[in-house]
């Protein structure tokens, strides 16, 4: 493997495309009569924000915001930059945000706080994965993927240092021997 990394297959392409339908069906039935602001978090949830979207049933608006707490390394940097913002109209509106992994908790934490000072009647969260390990704040997810150990993860959208986000399963990134 290029970059002196191995990879193991941790949740396959289909459990993944199971899942996300599944997701898709929660949220629509729980939504049903509104009509919702998908909020995707760049750029690690653009595959599951598209896959999410296409299973949902109802009515939603869609817009994308940047926040990026990490850096090039495999440690949160503990900062959060909000690079991009939402660009519709979120007051009064229930918002979901779809994040590609909540780990130390930061990331989401702000954007939550950033969506309720634009107006939003309410935010929830929808996440991928959810990986505790490093979690430095309390987060409500309200919609799950799953549920991960320790390790570093990359692909469906997950990356490091930019890499591996075109992998259509998730894989478990481990130093090469």
């Amino acid at each position: 493997m290029p970059g002196g990394f191995n990879m193991e297959v941790l949740i396959a392409q289909q459990v993944i495309e199971d899942r996300v339908r599944e997701l898709g069906g929660v949220i629509s039935d729980d939504f049903r009569g509104r009509e919702p602001v998908v909020v995707g978090i760049l750029n690690g949830a653009v595959f599951f924000f598209a896959d999410l979207v296409r299973n949902i049933t109802i009515p939603v608006r869609m817009d994308f915001i940047r926040a990026r707490s990490y850096g090039s390394a495999m440690e949160s940097c503990g900062k959060v930059d909000i690079t991009k913002d939402i660009e519709i109209p979120v007051e009064g509106s229930p918002v979901i945000l779809v994040e590609d992994i909540v780990d130390s908790g930061l990331t989401v934490a702000a954007v939550v706080e950033h969506v309720m000072e634009l107006g939003a009647s309410n935010c929830s969260v929808c996440a991928l994965i959810d990986k505790k390990e490093r979690r430095q704040c309390d987060v409500q997810i309200d919609y799950l993927g799953f549920a991960v150990g320790s390790g570093f993860i990359v692909g469906y959208g997950l990356d490091y240092n930019e890499k591996y986000r075109y992998l259509r399963d998730i894989c478990v990134l481990k130093p090469g021997e």
